[in-house]
């Protein structure tokens, strides 16, 4: 086998199969193998197990699933140190992954990890575990690179993938004729792509649709569900609701796109509604447990990765107690009857656009390679 890979939930597949497809130029016979999603196994990665096994957040829902959880990595672990690939990368997850990692590296196969987690905003003495683990350490944020420098910790900025595969200009008036949507305005509902998620925010985020519909009748909105068990729920939370509710199959660039404003859970999803210049609203409620132990160990003010990027407030974020459908709708409203605000929004995020747009998955694949053409 030539490459390992654990790519951890929906975001860590599309992020993985953008830099498989680039270092499958170099390598058109590139043998890899793990944990992956459709996307990844779109491009020939041979899933022994599906990324959804690994999605799961917040401290309860890892202790209910913990058993499994460590069993795959038993098993994942066994199969790579029999098929010794020549590297492993792992793709987020980064609990499960950095032991994983470790173990690997100790038997001397050489352990790229992408995405760093988030020290900076919390947990920042994670990077002890990280240098014990990683052998190279690839970072979508600028301001990460001289964190890990300074840990002694080999690293590259290599921007960000979907900086590179969203267009500078989105073309909302395509994706609405694509969709079918009518004229007025559009708001997206991107409750998350865990199932968790989707419970937690699905009946919130449409509750506050109906608000925001009694002040713009006219208003239609979207909303992208990751996987046929997510549509499931978010029909069940549809109950009792009047509401011209688009649910699409996936296509959330599309919804994006065409949207004028989004309801977004915190996550990779906030940096791909910037990326589509989209004034948002972002949101996030995990169990009461799981936001006390977070917010002590929490280092900053934001939760949103638009928010993190721009050092500022430029997007409300309503989390935990806030997070009600009056607020939601309040703030999503604010944005649509503010026009000055919401272009000085757009030119934020296309700033940011511009700092992310790196050609990530050639750089990717340059780190990848010395590993790759290394001999056993």
């Amino acid at each position: 086998m030539d490459l390992g890979v654990v790519a951890g939930e929906t975001s860590g597949d599309l992020l993985g199969a953008h830099f498989i497809a680039a270092l499958q130029q170099a390598y058109p016979d590139l043998r890899a193998a793990g944990i992956a999603g459709p996307r990844l196994q779109a491009v020939g990665v041979e899933a022994i197990y599906p990324s959804e096994k690994l999605a799961v957040n917040g401290y309860v829902e890892v202790l209910r699933h913990l058993p499994e959880l460590l069993w795959i990595r038993s098993r994942i672990a066994r199969y790579f140190l029999h098929e010794r690939p020549r590297v492993f990368v792992g793709i987020d997850a980064p609990d499960f992954n950095f032991t994983l990692e470790a173990r690997l590296k100790q038997a001397g196969i050489p352990t790229v990890h992408f995405v760093s987690p988030s020290i900076w905003a919390w947990r920042p003495e994670r990077i002890h575990r990280i240098k014990q683990a990683v052998s190279h350490m690839l970072v979508v944020f600028p301001f990460e690179e001289q964190i890990y420098r300074d840990a002694g910790i080999p690293v590259s900025y290599v921007g960000h993938p979907l900086a590179d595969v969203i267009p500078l200009e989105p073309d909302a008036a395509a994706a609405r004729a694509a969709l079918g949507l009518a004229a007025g305005p559009v708001i997206a509902l991107l409750p998350g792509s865990r199932l968790s998620e989707v419970t937690r925010h699905a009946r919130l985020m449409l509750d506050a649709a109906v608000r925001i519909r009694q002040r713009h009748p006219d208003a239609q909105f979207v909303l992208p569900a990751a996987s046929e068990a997510a549509a499931r729920l978010i029909r069940q939370a549809m109950q009792g609701l009047d509401l011209p509710l688009h649910i699409l199959d996936g296509q959330s660039h599309a919804a994006l796109a065409a949207c004028d404003v989004t309801l977004v859970a915190s996550g990779t999803a906030t940096l791909e509604a910037a990326l589509f210049k989209k004034p948002m609203v972002i949101t996030y409620r995990v169990p009461a447990l799981t936001a006390r132990m977070m917010r002590k160990k929490a280092l900053l003010p934001w939760i949103g990765l638009p928010n993190i990027l721009a050092r500022d407030f430029v997007v409300p974020e309503r989390v935990q107690e806030a997070a009600t459908a009056d607020n939601l709708a309040a703030d999503a409203l604010a944005w649509l009857d503010d026009a000055p605000r919401r272009q000085a929004a757009i030119e934020t995020f296309r700033a940011l656009h511009l700092s992310l747009r790196q050609d990530a998955s050639a750089r990717i694949a340059e780190a990848v390679q010395p590993y790759l053409a290394r001999k056993r």
